[in-house]
């Protein structure tokens, strides 16, 4: 049975695909949604949690879990109590045409308590510990309807009704599978390196600190440093990015990467329980702990609805003895309580948000509650940091312009020997550049200027222009910098040799990810603390006109919040000094999680890779979904108030409501399901090939 509308009576088991200990967060209300906690790690809620009329209780925390699969539909034993009630209803039906009464009174009794089963008891637990719920509703119909005659009526209504929840239940797996795939990527054991040789342990007993040893093909355990070997990562199951990633001693790598064809060792940074990939499924576990606007006008209507309806059947059932026609106004008095019991207003948002969230974290986008991801849907301007965001946050010499007389290899091989021993960012760069390796000798730093020493005998200095001037070279520089380079000056016993140009390059897909938000009708800002020309020669390649430079924190903050009074704001960042306006955007994404902790955490929204295309694919999703919520509300309030009149007035009687309104509330988890559905705007991205099941 469902939990969001009327229940578990006992939690599901269907296969075990992963076991795992997590610490689980406490859930919220579970009115008119599921509970996430439960039902992320592949437990169906139980009736302790009518998620109509009140919260059901998460698992306690640190409670070791076990993760499904979803067997095929025919397989299911969920199923088999609907399968049994209609099988008994056609086969009842069927006599009734024939004429055996018995025999057809004895299989719509079997119908009726095989689909009763499913939720009756539920609704009578709940009814001892003061809780209402649809189910209740649905109890009193059919036993009403019996207690008037119509077995065969209330075995429809229980057999439908039954039906409808049990192809919930199995909505909600398959949009919660892609959570439980995510930890099938840990793998069940690991080999750690100890001094007496390698042992293999359970995943799950990892500690920080721990060697890993990873072979070809292997999945990394959890997050760490790697500290021997040299191999190529293929991260596309947790990012999305397609392109292995090589790594050597000192390169980070993420839980669930697989390694290519050479051995590493690993350093652990985190336990086997907790580690970016727990930490993303926790994240997700948390989708319903704030709900949406959408999610909260579904509860503030069916909340309440479920004791009004029945005053409402009381009342019918009342003006039936007041009239003189009591049995036919209390048979009436039943059919309003099915015509307007709110389960498919129940799960019109929570199916809905499951999906989509679900279906997000597939494709790198962790929405970290129901409330973010309504409110990426309204979004109509993303405000983007630069460094690191935009940009590679990785400087990079892009032009070197030498004297008359310098040859260009021999500038960036002085530059590079005057900088190997320094600690400045954009003395790497211009040691990367460098085609040859020479030494030098009596290196003095300059503090804040430049740095000088020799090399070959040749007195070579290296700084900015406002310590060594350019001389010829001064429209050049100014070119340069005028293109939002660094320009370094180089040089040679007095003379100037060359310039070199530094910059921190776009990322590669800036441009188009700025092209593809316009196109959606999306403004872009770009906020940053670098200097004003930088800035703006960055944002021109990128096409965005609106640039603010030289922004402090608070600055940036105060920029994201005079934004938001006019339009709804998303803002874009990796850094700490990003934590202030990500708080205070109305959704704050953090670019990878390997960005900043205080940015991750101010973040409404966390991107597992650092493709910034999923921007405008995040936006398209989300403003999908809200479509889908909407007619999903409107479509269940209006199943209630077209039903209503007809049943009050005896146009349409028990089973016809009870044929409609559970046809109703299968449209509604459908149609939430195709919130599941990859965006448009990502599908000629590569997509990320399934995890492996354990």
């Amino acid at each position: 049975m469902s939990a969001e509308c009327c229940g578990d009576d006992e939690p599901r088991k269907t296969g075990t695909i992963h076991r795992v200990e997590l610490s689980l967060p406490q859930g919220g209300d579970g009115c008119c949604g599921p509970e996430v906690v439960q039902a992320a790690a592949g437990v169906s809620a139980h009736d302790d949690g009518d998620a109509c009329c009140g919260p059901a209780l998460p698992p306690a925390a640190g409670a070791d879990h076990e993760f499904e699969v979803r067997p095929p539909w025919w397989r299911d034993i969920a199923l088999l109590p609907s399968a049994l009630s209609g099988v008994f209803l056609l086969a009842g039906y069927a006599f009734e045409w024939t004429g055996l009464e018995i025999a057809a009174l004895v299989l719509q009794w079997a119908a009726l308590l095989a689909g009763a089963y499913t939720f009756v008891p539920g609704a009578i637990r709940r009814v001892i510990r003061g809780r209402l719920g649809v189910g209740l509703l649905m109890t009193i119909a059919a036993v009403g309807a019996v207690l008037l005659g119509h077995v065969g009526e209330a075995a429809t209504l229980a057999f439908l009704f039954s039906l409808a929840e049990a192809l919930e239940d199995r909505a909600m797996d398959r949009a919660k599978e892609g959570l439980r795939a995510l930890l099938s990527l840990i793998p069940e054991t690991v080999r750690v390196s100890r001094l007496s040789g390698d042992i293999t342990v359970p995943a799950a007993d990892v500690r920080e600190l721990d060697i890993l040893v990873v072979g070809a093909g292997e999945r990394v355990a959890t997050d760490g440093v790697v500290v021997e070997g040299r191999s190529s990562l293929d991260t596309s199951a947790i990012t999305g990015e397609s392109i292995p990633v090589e790594v050597g001693p000192g390169d980070v790598v993420a839980a669930g990467s697989v390694n290519g064809s050479a051995t590493l060792r690993i350093e652990a940074t985190a336990d086997g329980r907790d580690n970016s990939l727990t930490q993303i499924v926790s994240l997700v576990e948390q989708a319903h702990a704030r709900k949406g606007d959408r999610a909260r006008l579904a509860d503030r209507i069916a909340r309440p609805l479920v004791p009004v309806v029945l005053i409402a059947a009381a009342l019918v059932a009342l003006f039936g003895f007041v009239v003189g026609d009591p049995w036919t106004w209390i048979e009436r008095a039943l059919v309003v309580l099915v015509a307007a019991s709110p389960c498919a207003l129940a799960i019109a948002v929570p199916v809905t948000v499951i999906s989509a969230i679900g279906s997000a974290s597939k494709f790198g986008v962790v929405i970290k509650s129901g409330e973010a991801f309504e409110q990426l849907g309204t979004i109509r301007a993303v405000a983007l940091d630069k460094t690191g965001t935009l940009t590679r946050n990785e400087p990079a010499v892009v032009d070197v312009r030498p004297a008359d007389g310098t040859n260009r290899d021999d500038l960036l091989a002085w530059a590079a020997a005057i900088e190997a021993t320094s600690t400045h960012p954009l003395a790497a760069a211009i040691t990367a550049a460098s085609p040859k390796a020479l030494s030098a000798i009596d290196v003095v730093e300059e503090a804040g200027h430049g740095i000088a020493g020799r090399v070959d005998g040749t007195l070579i200095r290296v700084g900015n222009a406002r310590w060594l001037d350019p001389a010829v070279l001064s429209t050049a520089a100014e070119g340069m910098a005028a293109e939002g380079m660094t320009v370094v000056v180089v040089e040679a016993d007095g003379a100037v040799a060359g310039l070199i140009g530094i910059r921190d390059e776009l990322r590669p897909e800036s441009a188009e990810t700025v092209r593809m938000l316009h196109s959606q009708g999306i403004e872009t800002v770009m906020l940053t603390g670098d200097n004003e020309r930088t800035a703006r020669a960055i944002a021109a390649q990128a096409g965005i006109d609106d640039v603010r430079a030289e922004q402090l924190p608070a600055d940036k903050a105060h920029a994201i919040e005079s934004l938001t009074t006019v339009r709804p704001t998303a803002m874009v960042g990796d850094g700490i000094n990003d934590a202030p306006a990500l708080a205070t955007a109305t959704v704050g994404i953090a670019m990878g999680l390997k960005g900043s902790a205080a940015a991750i955490e101010s973040a409404d929204v966390a991107f597992t890779g650092h493709d910034l295309r999923l921007i405008p694919g995040a936006l398209a999703h989300a403003r999908r979904g809200r479509r889908i919520m909407t007619a999903n509300i409107a479509l269940a309030l209006a199943i209630i108030i077209v039903l209503f009149p007809l049943a009050l007035f005896g146009v349409l009687g028990l089973a016809g409501v009870v044929l409609v309104h559970e046809i109703a509330e299968v449209v509604v988890i459908l149609n939430g399901v195709r919130a599941a559905r990859r965006p448009a705007a990502l599908r000629e991205l590569a997509p990320a090939p399934e995890p492996a099941r354990a």
